[in-house]
């Protein structure tokens, strides 16, 4: 039985949770490069993918059918990313632009496949913790600290949830076009915790990046640009 294949979770059910005593595999931004998450998949550690499977690399749809591959074998786990949530809501019907990468990813997907995203994206956790391990797609939020994240779905964000998801804007626009991002976040990190996060490619030289805050924590950046023009990054814990 194929990934797309395999039954739909419920809706209702519980976000995925990392299993006690697991060996990790830490995977950054995939953004659609299957044949690199492949590779990263194929080991004996459990897999925590930090958000946006999917958009600009070729093989959105395989990149989803192997991460429900693993779902389906114990063997890992998605974070919800801004893509990730985006897709969401056009899966949910909601009105927005589905105009290039989203639309390609869409056109890739077949009923089965759809539905099955739906269901996982629907369940799947913004932010996780393990030990002071914090595992995020956008930045860190005191919050997160504080409480378990509740699956967000198609419903819009706020609060530590648009930082799970969006990091920390400063409402300016770059001149590529995409939003300037602030990292006052790390500041806050608390001393002796990692945040391993992705959507900001801060990487100069295609190594997860590294940023030590005012406070003694740390945040290590796992997004290098796959499906971008650059390559998927991983860490093992």
């Amino acid at each position: 039985m194929s990934a797309a294949d395999a039954p739909e979770p419920s809706p209702a059910a519980a976000p995925r949770v990392i299993p006690a005593g697991a060996r990790l595999r830490v995977v950054g931004d995939v953004h659609g490069d299957a044949a690199a998450f492949a590779y990263a998949a194929a080991t004996d550690r459990f897999v925590v993918q930090l958000g946006d499977l999917t958009d600009y690399g070729p093989h959105s749809a395989r990149t989803l059918s192997l991460m429900f591959g693993l779902i389906d074998a114990g063997r890992g786990l998605f974070l919800l990313g801004n893509h990730d949530h985006r897709l969401a809501r056009a899966l949910d019907g909601q009105s927005l632009r589905t105009e290039g990468e989203l639309a390609r990813t869409l056109a890739q997907l077949d009923p089965a496949l759809a539905a099955r995203a739906r269901a996982e994206l629907d369940r799947a956790p913004l932010w996780l913790q393990r030990g002071r391990s914090v595992f995020v797609h956008g930045g860190f939020h005191t919050e997160m600290l504080a409480a378990a994240s509740i699956p967000l779905g198609p419903r819009r964000a706020a609060g530590a949830e648009a930082r799970a998801l969006f990091g920390e804007p400063t409402g300016r626009t770059q001149t590529d076009g995409f939003p300037e991002r602030s990292l006052r976040w790390v500041d806050r990190i608390p001393p002796g915790f990692t945040v391993y996060c992705g959507h900001d490619r801060r990487s100069t030289d295609g190594r997860p990046w590294r940023r030590r805050g005012a406070r003694g924590g740390e945040a290590v950046f796992l997004d290098t640009g796959a499906g971008k023009g650059g390559h998927l990054s991983w860490i093992d814990l």
